[in-house]
């Protein structure tokens, strides 16, 4: 695997090379301190101590320069020229001090290192060449003025070998060193993706996931789970004041980890949920990871294939049915017309013929559900639309049934399907006119049109004045064959429901808090339909 090399503008390029000012600072200081004192006559055999002790000082003044100028070079050049004058100016200190004997060798050895930590190749080499030359030519200068300099050829070849030696290594060592950091780099890119995509992956699930601690506080919750608790913003907040119900099930599962918990409701109106545990074990500390199941939805999806099993059942026998149906309600038809028919079997004749109607009516309803056709939408002015549909509800309505429209500013559109619409709104009409009836001598319905608040999209509510939806039925009054009513087949609503579902439209339950029952249709934005 190739890799670049270490760029001067990376954060550990900069370490290195304030490392390497640092080192050349102190060299230049302790230099002139070795001058200053006079040590350096007694420790160093020099031909020309004064040319020594300027060396020094213009050492320690270039690097101090270089320091404040040139703190950071950004470019390749600068860093050459910068190590080139530091290896010319050690090995002018190198001849001044007598040669291999004064130990500057060493000092290049290390600045050859250092320099080749930051630049590689050939560049490297030629500072390691400069060096080496420098040692070996002064040594053998030196051997013309001082003979004793001549046994110092060895030294002076080794430390110019030395000189290569550790330049090569240094940029075998930079080079492995910048492949892990290359490594590293990916690594951390990889884990940061993967990190994301598992963020997404949990957000986008259906199933509702809470990770908890000892104490029950939130350390992690998708948005599926703050849709399910109905609250939002659960994350750092304690479980036992927003939802005492799964608490209970938490306690229960400690106490019998294999027991199959009981579903339950954050809310009257809200969805059965179905939750399960697990233990977490993470940096000695005990967490609980809790998973949210919409049971609804898995309500939904047996409902969907129960009804498509029965659609398809139904129409197959449905001419086997309905021609006997037939049958039985002319026969009975024939019956109420004979004068010999006693009263008590004449009600017995009309129970006959009501529950004959009533089954016929149960079989078109279901193959409706089998053969109901696709939605055609298109553009409707919901105003318009609502107003002739109250118009001609009101032409052939009873006198005791009274239907109330009030429709709200700004432009009310969206794109549906107008006979879904009209079936939906009549259904839901008459259902409103019925429990009204049951409470009251007159028998009213409002529809109110209007935006909503935040989405702006249009809404349309069907209220009554009846005696409302009980609580416990709040979760069951869509759900197809369910009925409180005798002689209701259960399907009304559920189609309905169904009906919006198919035009991207909402049909669900509100709570009246002055009584009575509020159907809501939200409807889609006129343009997200295609």
């Amino acid at each position: 695997m190739s890799v670049e090399p270490l760029s001067l503008n990376s954060p550990l390029a900069q370490r290195i090379l304030r490392l390497y000012h640092l080192y050349r600072l102190i060299i230049g200081i302790m230099l002139v301190l070795l001058v200053s004192s006079d040590m350096d006559v007694e420790l160093l055999d020099m031909s020309n101590p004064g040319l020594f002790r300027a060396g020094c000082w213009i050492y320690l003044v270039t690097n101090i320069l270089v320091v404040v100028l040139l703190e950071r070079p950004r470019h390749k050049a600068l860093m050459f020229s910068l190590a080139l004058s530091d290896a010319i100016l050690l090995s002018g200190l190198f001849y001044a001090g007598g040669g291999t004997a004064s130990g500057i060798g060493n000092l290049l050895i290390a600045s050859v290192a250092i320099s080749n930590i930051l630049l590689r190749g050939r560049v490297g080499l030629s500072i390691a060449a400069v060096s080496a030359i420098g040692i070996i030519y002064l040594t053998f200068y030196l051997s013309f003025d001082n003979p004793k300099v001549a046994n110092d050829y060895v030294q002076a070849g080794s430390l110019g070998a030395l000189c290569f030696a550790v330049a090569l290594l240094m940029q075998a060592l930079t080079a492995r060193l910048r492949l892990s950091e290359v490594l590293a780099e990916q690594r951390a890119v990889d884990v940061d993706n993967l990190e994301e995509l598992n963020g997404l992956i949990l957000q986008r699930m259906r199933t509702g996931i809470l990770v908890l601690d000892a104490n029950r506080r939130i350390l992690l919750i998708n948005q599926a789970a703050h849709a399910l608790l109905g609250h939002e913003r659960l994350n750092g907040e304690v479980l036992d004041d927003y939802c005492p119900a799964l608490v209970e099930r938490l306690r229960h599962w400690r106490m019998n980890p294999v027991r199959i918990t009981e579903s339950l409701r954050t809310s009257p109106a809200g969805p059965v949920l179905q939750a399960s545990f697990a233990t977490l074990n993470r940096h000695d500390q005990q967490q609980t990871l809790v998973f949210l199941e919409d049971l609804s939805q898995v309500a939904l999806q047996a409902q969907q294939l129960k009804l498509a099993a029965l659609g398809r059942l139904t129409a197959g026998i449905a001419h086997e049915i309905r021609n006997p149906l037939g049958a039985i309600g002319h026969a009975v038809q024939l019956l109420e017309e004979s004068e010999e028919l006693s009263t008590p079997d004449r009600r017995l004749a009309q129970i006959i013929h009501d529950q004959s109607r009533r089954i016929n009516v149960v079989i078109e309803n279901v193959l409706q559900l089998s053969r109901r056709r696709e939605a055609a939408p298109q553009q409707l002015n919901l105003a318009a639309w609502l107003e002739d549909f109250v118009s001609q509800w009101r032409a052939s309505a009873p006198p005791r049934h009274q239907l109330h429209c009030e429709i709200g500013d700004g432009a009310l559109s969206t794109r549906m399907d107008p006979e879904h619409l009209t079936q939906v709104l009549t259904n839901l009409v008459h259902n409103g006119l019925r429990h009204s009836g049951q409470v009251h001598e007159q028998a009213q319905v409002w529809l109110r049109l209007y935006h909503q608040p935040g989405s702006h999209l249009p809404v349309l509510d069907v209220l009554d004045d009846g005696a409302g939806v009980s609580e416990q039925h709040l979760g069951k009054m869509f759900e197809p064959f369910f009925t409180t009513e005798t002689k209701g087949t259960g399907l009304g609503l559920y189609l309905s429901r169904e009906l919006c579902a198919s035009n991207q439209a909402h049909l669900d339950y509100a709570l009246r808090p002055e009584g009575g029952s509020c159907l809501r249709i939200t409807f889609a934005h006129p343009f997200k339909l295609s």
